[in-house]
């Protein structure tokens, strides 16, 4: 009985442990010129790396857009919907060696995250080769 009990209380704990990442959860991501939010992204954890899929685009007239210069199995997927980000492994207390692929120009990039603003927001930096030589945005914790 006791056993049992146990391992009841272990199953409810893995997805609590899993959610103690503050990277997991939903973000809104904003456009640099604009600061309009423009899409909803879902980050979850799978084995020991973040994987990121672009949940809602928030401008009705975009939602059916596909990935048209996407490569293989991306190209001419529908972007809402689609795993974008993917092999992000931890590395202290920020996600790095993982790969961010932008839908509009279909590169694939490196790419790094940590979170600011005590949690709030995710910086996120795609690059080519060095970090220095990339792209950051900002995305905010959607509530």
């Amino acid at each position: 009985m006791l056993r049992k009990a146990l391992l009841a209380a272990s199953a409810l704990l893995i997805p609590v442990l899993s959610f103690a990442n503050g990277y997991v959860g939903e973000w809104y991501t904003v456009n640099e010129e604009t600061n309009k939010k423009e899409s909803l992204v879902t980050i979850w954890q799978e084995g020991d790396q973040l994987k990121g899929k672009i949940v809602e685009i928030l401008d009705p007239a975009s939602r059916d857009a596909v990935c048209e210069k996407c490569k293989g199995d991306k190209k001419n997927q529908k972007i809402e919907g689609m795993t974008f980000l993917w092999g992000m492994k931890k590395e202290g207390s920020e996600y790095d060696n993982g790969n961010v692929l932008d839908p509009k120009s279909g590169r694939v990039y490196s790419g790094s995250m940590k979170l600011i603003d005590g949690g709030q927001k995710l910086e996120l930096r795609g690059y080519l080769g060095f970090s220095l030589l990339g792209r950051t945005s900002v995305w905010v914790k959607a509530d």
